[in-house]
């Protein structure tokens, strides 16, 4: 809150849409890493240890592959046009459809999404935090409520400018929870930072690279499927790009793309090094691995929360929370923002409308921030009346199609010359997904053992593109 007071004073539409162009790349580095590691992430990388060892790396690499076409292909674009948002890309190059349909994308899909991470993080706030109370009840509604109203009290204002700086700050503290509880783990079994090392260097779980074609965490499933997911849901993506396009010029964005990448990589072997600890402390103090009571397998999202909450002592559960708190926060506070700039932009055009005052601007932005801050509350709310995790799991995983026609548009777009018949651009960026979908289940039904990893979102993107060249307009001989 302190934060956002002193960054958001006498704010402008440019610095809650850009940050007045002034944001150092070094904060935008640092408080990327917030944005792209979830509440999620960080309790369920750390378990997934156990069954997937250090194959989930594989991706990380592609990621940094990803990263490298961002700041060499994409982010060169979008400071020549000098955007705000990425979408009016697709106008200047298809139209006006097609730039609202890549917004709608984005929107469906960020709101689907954060608000599916939202619910199973503030969930395990909720169990391990709210419920501990025992003179009064909190229902999950209110902690809900003051987990959304607090982020709209420090975003509505500043937007970018005050998101570069509590993201820097929220990310310290998601770093700061992953090496701590490191630090407590390593005490607790009375053995050296070098000793710890060692264990996790010659143990099983860091077995990285896996080559049966057949399965998920193939290499090159997982390392392609890496390149087009940073691609995708960075590059292409609004929330993550927002804060890049408030650097003071392009060196400077691609500067902090390089760093993040960097600092991303170091970040997540560092948590699936937490990963690899968590399971030999298991071992080490006899304690029972929390598994599924029907199939046996072991629980990933509750291995880390149930091992510092509840065996580590009182400062391995504060540091747990308080990690949880902030990449739960800096994932899904930036959204707000973002979420508003597309619709402010690429839907409602309000940037465009002359006649508007600053004020007048203002307070439709402002109703708009908080108009997604209540979608995003409502949406959770249903989540929590349907009760199944496997329901979130599949809203997710759909959020995930939404990328693909995002893929092949700006595919198009950057790498050929043709124009497509705008009106006709919504329909096909609607059947792609479908047609994806049961691509996807054929292949499963045909192939047998085979199974469909994170190649997914470059089918999605090829079948996009390839249905796209369908509707492209004939040039006059």
């Amino acid at each position: 809150m302190g934060i956002a007071w002193y960054t958001s004073r006498k704010s402008t539409a440019d610095s809650y849409f850009l940050g007045n162009k002034a944001s150092p790349w070094y904060a935008v580095a640092f408080g990327m890493i917030g944005d792209s590691l979830s509440g999620v992430t960080y309790i369920s990388v750390p378990g997934k240890v156990g069954a997937a060892h250090f194959s989930y790396l594989q991706l990380v690499l592609g990621y940094f592959v990803g990263y490298f076409i961002i700041s060499h292909i994409l982010l060169p674009i979008y400071y020549k046009m000098n955007l705000t948002s990425i979408y009016e890309y697709l106008q200047s190059r298809f139209g006006k459809r097609t730039q609202k349909t890549g917004a709608s994308f984005f929107i469906l899909s960020r709101v689907m999404g954060a608000a599916g991470r939202l619910y199973l993080a503030a969930g395990v706030i909720q169990l391990f935090v709210f419920d501990q109370f025992e003179t009064i009840h909190i229902p999950f509604w209110v902690s809900v409520s003051v987990i959304l109203i607090l982020m709209l009290l420090y975003t509505y204002r500043g937007g970018i400018k005050t998101l570069v700086w509590t993201d820097t700050f929220q990310s310290l503290f998601l770093v700061l929870g992953v090496v701590l509880s490191i630090v407590a783990i390593i005490n607790t079994m009375d053995i050296s930072f070098w000793q710890a090392t060692k264990n996790v260097i010659h143990s099983e779980y860091t077995e990285t690279f896996f080559w049966d074609w057949k399965k998920s965490n193939f290499f090159f499933k997982e390392f392609v499927g890496g390149i087009f997911i940073a691609v995708a849901m960075t590059g292409l993506d609004q929330n993550m790009m927002q804060k890049n396009l408030s650097c003071k010029n392009i060196g400077e964005a691609q500067k902090n793309i390089f760093w993040f990448s960097v600092i991303m990589v170091i970040v997540n072997v560092i948590f699936l090094s937490l990963g690899v600890l968590l399971f030999q402390y298991y071992t080490h103090a006899g304690i029972a691995i929390p598994s599924d009571s029907l199939t046996g397998k072991a629980l990933s999202d509750k291995v880390f929360p149930n091992l510092a909450l509840n065996h580590l002592g009182i400062f391995a559960g504060l540091v747990f929370i308080i990690g949880l708190t902030a990449a739960t926060f800096s994932s899904a506070d930036s959204v707000l923002t973002t979420l508003t700039t597309s619709f402010y932009i690429d839907i409602l055009e309000y940037d465009r409308h002359d006649h508007l005052t600053d004020k007048e601007k203002k307070k439709r932005r402002t109703i708009i921030h908080i108009s997604f801050a209540v979608l995003l509350w409502l949406v959770i709310l249903f989540f929590d009346i349907l009760n199944k995790k496997a329901i979130i799991d599949t809203i997710l995983m759909l959020a995930g199609y939404t990328y693909g026609p995002l893929l092949g548009l700006f595919t198009l777009g950057l790498f050929t010359k043709i124009n497509l018949h705008d009106k006709l651009v919504p329909i096909i960026c609607i059947a792609a997904p479908v047609i994806t979908y049961l691509i996807a289940n054929t292949f499963k039904s045909i192939l047998g053992e085979y199974q469909i990893g994170n190649e997914l979102i470059l089918i999605n993107g090829s079948i996009t593109a390839a249905l796209l060249l369908l509707i492209k307009k004939r040039v006059a001989v």
